[in-house]
């Protein structure tokens, strides 16, 4: 039988989102701001050391994700 949630960490805060959503899913249920953010380019998502991590990834249970600043879309903006 296929868990019907799973839990995950956004910035170091837990939610609990349904089987199959993405992390930008996860993003969305805690921090919607941040998630628009991502989907706009000026954040992006990383996992717990640092490598980046796509926003379409379905969630594992456990899985942390941080959202930092897209440093290189901010760079290219100013230029």
């Amino acid at each position: 039988m296929s868990p019907v949630e799973a839990r995950v960490f956004v910035n170091e805060r837990g939610v609990t989102v349904p089987a199959g959503a993405t992390a930008l899913d996860a993003v969305m249920a805690l921090f919607p701001d941040d998630a628009a953010g991502i989907a706009a380019g000026t954040l992006r998502l990383t996992d717990s050391r640092g490598l980046p991590v796509p926003a379409d990834m379905v969630v594992v249970g456990g899985a942390i994700f941080r959202v930092v600043a897209a440093r290189e879309r901010l760079e290219e903006a100013a230029s």
